[in-house]
């Protein structure tokens, strides 16, 4: 069987369990956040994390990513110590990160490239994600020529080519409109759907962390909280998930 074949009929991955334990995150040349973070992320929930500007979610994530080491403590995933980046963990940002000289459909392919899956193998994979995402008449498209909603597909499409078994998600739908925005977290929880990825989500968007997470993380004050309703439009009716919105927008 081919690596593509392999890839696209495989059963869905298991998630990363990931784990930080008694954690102090910064950066060694600048200020310590205060406190530290102890947390386990069970393999293939969604963690939203929520807060303000500044209070260490982008950190938090780039350190689980392996991209900033912790300035004490350890973090691993399913319990070997992180110590760098990795093709398990697939990061997305708010701005899309897409190479403009490269067409939609070698954006894609990127990450399989890198692993040096033959070429053939990994257009038939990118041409898979991309007809997932709703992308499938764009693949020969520089990403100038698509709108913001579209870059954000291909972006997702290119971070779950690999298969991570982690997503780290850092406000990526964050500068989209309201309308392209509600229709990214859907297509986000039906993407994710069946394969098996554990999700670090972050956001400063109260209503988005409800409606995408499992629970919810609040880094300011060291609280993680279990969602009573996710992924329902309809849950922001529920008394229990008004009852939590408003606990996190008091803690905020």
């Amino acid at each position: 069987m081919t690596t593509s074949a392999r890839l696209l009929a495989a059963p869905p991955a298991t998630g990363a369990a990931l784990t930080l334990q008694d954690v102090r995150l910064g950066h060694a040349d600048g200020v310590a956040l205060p406190g530290t973070v102890t947390l386990r992320i069970a393999p293939g929930e969604l963690l939203a994390v929520v807060g303000p500007s500044g209070c260490g979610k982008s950190t938090l994530l780039r350190t689980l990513a392996g991209l900033l080491p912790p300035l004490d403590g350890q973090v691993t995933q399913d319990g070997v110590p992180v110590t760098g980046p990795s093709a398990d963990r697939a990061l997305v940002f708010q701005e899309d990160a897409l190479l403009p000289w490269r067409t939609v459909r070698a954006n894609v392919e990127l990450p399989l490239a890198i692993r040096r899956v033959p070429r053939a193998e990994r257009r038939a994979a990118a041409a898979e994600w991309l007809d997932r995402v709703g992308l499938a008449g764009h693949a020969r498209k520089l990403p100038q020529h698509l709108s913001g909603g579209q870059r954000q597909r291909v972006q997702l499409a290119r971070a779950l080519a690999g298969r991570p078994r982690a997503v780290l998600m850092d406000e990526p739908f964050g500068a989209l409109d309201a309308h392209t925005r509600a229709g990214m977290q859907d297509l986000l929880v039906d993407i994710l759907r069946g394969t098996g990825a554990t999700v670090v989500f972050v956001t400063h968007d109260v209503d988005e962390a409800l409606h995408l997470g499992d629970r919810v993380a609040l880094p300011g004050t060291g609280e993680v909280l279990d969602v009573p309703h996710p992924r329902r439009r309809d849950a922001q009716h529920d008394p229990g998930t008004n009852a939590l919105r408003r606990h996190i927008l008091d803690s905020l």
